[in-house]
């Protein structure tokens, strides 16, 4: 008997992608603080389903290659909502959310390209991927949390540019990676 697909992990996985658009309109609509509950309940089944998966032996091949797209679409609705709206106290800015879109492209199409010309492979998450992901969450939450109360954060600009470094460094390590045996699994 098949193991089944649609897991309580899964489950978490897909909701936190379905509050990716929440998250954008109540940002859109100046409710920051809901905006802040939402983002804070999307991290809360970020924890969770690994958790679940883990522990309760409910780890998918589905749930592997959805959790990182739901940090992606999450992250990705995240950053734009908090750049190109007008009415934010503080804004992330539009070189490290063009950076962080523009890696994640560039990343998606080398994996692409490494699939089509050397056969099919599977990327494992790096330290420096998981650490930039971190970055973004990091950054995104705080955005949020300034927005929500008013409030300034003296460390902010710092944040913006680990953020932007981790970014980089992460988009250079994959694709100098997906170009060697030791960064992916031929399968």
């Amino acid at each position: 008997m098949a193991a089944p697909v649609f897991t309580l992990a899964n489950q978490l996985t897909m909701l936190r992608m379905g509050l990716a658009p929440l998250l954008v309109i109540l940002v859109l609509s100046q409710r920051l603080r809901w905006a802040l509950v939402v983002f804070v309940i999307a991290g809360v089944t970020d924890l969770l389903d690994g958790l679940i998966a883990r522990l309760g032996h409910q780890q998918t091949t589905l749930g592997a290659m959805l959790d990182p797209v739901a940090d992606k679409v999450l992250l990705t609705s995240a950053f734009v909502a908090l750049t190109w709206t007008s009415h934010l106290h503080v804004a992330i800015p539009v070189w490290l959310t063009v950076t962080t879109l523009s890696r994640d492209a560039i990343i998606l199409t080398g994996v692409a390209i490494v699939n089509l010309t050397m056969g099919r492979r599977v990327f494992y998450p790096s330290l420096l991927g998981k650490l930039s992901t971190v970055s973004q969450l990091l950054t995104v939450g705080v955005v949020l949390l300034l927005n929500a109360f008013s409030l300034a954060f003296p460390w902010l600009d710092a944040l913006f540019v680990v953020t932007l470094a981790l970014t980089v460094g992460s988009a250079l390590h994959y694709l100098f990676s997906s170009s060697t045996r030791k960064g992916a699994d031929r399968r």
